[in-house]
């Protein structure tokens, strides 16, 4: 079963204290290879792909339990820990700038893992389709500046990214698990995790957005140029039904329009475009020839398509927007979270605890810790720390 997630966390600048950094690398070291060696390298993956673990798995080590830094900074330190000609995992991307050496990192390291160029290939469109995904065909506010790529020697892959939103002052957290994901456009996120819903989210992986995702493509591999009529200028302003009446043979005393609403007799003419734009935005010369590049590509499927260079947020929009306005093939507006980033609350708000998550993560987490290969010191911190997170 495929476990994806996001979380959604305030935003904290600054960087962690070179101290913590330093212990957290020791003590997130310590954790995987406890996890590793006793369960494996898949299952390792499968724990970083649920958000109750990966935050559970943050305040462990030590640093803010609703920080964004959770993500960014334990990222980083297994990212510095694990070897992977040692530990059979490779850890590419990360913040900002690493996150655009992604690719080149596990062209690499899959040729270290002597795994096949077909593999490689697979690999590297997944993180990148992963990334389109969460910050294109999912248009909730976030913009993504961190991703990070873990697969193992075996081809098994996950993906922890988290996206920005400026406004808000909020970062959300996603996840994702190769296994059971057999196509990444049809509600990948089954375990989405955020405290607030956002009002009209376009969401393109919905199971409703699938005819949308259909149609989208036969209005690029039918010539796109037949959609310019749907947009209007990005200089020209709203214009109402009033701007079409034209006095003629009456005005005021001070020369202005008579109100139409009070004209009974009076020689008034009305005047209709031949195309009125119906789309609240603009794509202008060079937006449209993406959409011509793509007309003589002629994907053949959704992926496909938003796999074109230029097809991002603002295209992928446009072309649900027209599916609906002409087709009636309405895409989802509805935000796919679907639970709160922790592990519920007393009070039932936003949920329930659910007691068999929650021990199962706490547990896990204990039981590498008295694995992990650490002096007494660090492991009685370590214990304390999730003993905090288990009464806070």
């Amino acid at each position: 079963m495929n476990r994806t997630g996001t979380a959604k966390l305030p935003l904290h600048g600054g960087h962690a204290p070179r101290w913590l950094f330093q212990r957290m690398v020791k003590l997130s070291g310590a954790i995987t290879e406890s996890i590793v060696y006793e369960y494996g390298q898949n299952e390792f993956l499968r724990r970083l792909s649920d958000p109750h673990w990966f935050q559970a798995f943050s305040c462990v080590l030590g640093f803010d339990w609703h920080s964004s830094g959770t993500t960014t900074t334990t990222c980083g330190a297994l990212k510095t820990y694990i070897k992977p000609e040692e530990h059979g995992i490779m850890v590419a991307g990360g913040k900002g700038h690493a996150a655009r050496k992604t690719l080149d990192e596990i062209k690499k390291n899959g040729d270290l893992f002597s795994l096949s160029s077909k593999k490689i290939d697979e690999l590297t469109h997944n993180s990148r389709i992963s990334a389109k995904i969460d910050n294109s065909c999912i248009q909730d506010g976030y913009n993504l500046y961190h991703h990070s790529f873990f697969f193992t020697k075996n081809g098994k892959w996950a993906v922890v990214q988290q996206g920005l939103n400026s406004e808000e002052k909020y970062a959300r957290r996603y996840h994702w698990l190769s296994e059971a994901l057999d196509n990444p456009l049809k509600e990948p996120h089954q375990g989405i995790a955020c405290d607030q819903h956002h009002e009209k989210t376009l969401n393109m992986t919905a199971q409703e957005s699938e005819e949308s995702q259909k149609i989208s493509v036969d209005l690029i591999c039918d010539n796109p140029d037949h959609l310019k009529s749907y947009f209007k200028s990005k200089d020209s302003a709203q214009t109402l039904l009033t701007d079409y009446f034209h006095e003629l043979n009456i005005s005021d005393s001070q020369g202005n329009y008579l109100d139409y609403y009070n004209l009974r007799n009076e020689n008034l003419k009305l005047e209709m475009p031949r195309h009125h734009p119906v789309l609240d935005m603009d794509l202008n010369p060079r937006e449209f020839q993406v959409l011509k590049n793509a007309w003589e590509i002629q994907p053949q499927d959704y992926e496909e398509l938003i796999s074109l260079k230029g097809i991002g947020p603002k295209k992928i929009r446009a072309l649900a927007l027209i599916s609906d306005l002409v087709y009636g093939a309405a895409p989802s507006w509805t935000d796919p979270v679907k639970y709160s980033f922790t592990h519920g609350g007393k009070d039932g708000y936003p949920y329930p605890v659910n007691r068999e998550v929650y021990d199962n993560s706490i547990q896990s987490l204990k039981d590498a810790l008295h694995e992990a290969k650490l002096d007494n010191k660090d492991k009685y911190h370590a214990i304390k720390r999730l003993e905090k997170l288990v009464h806070s």
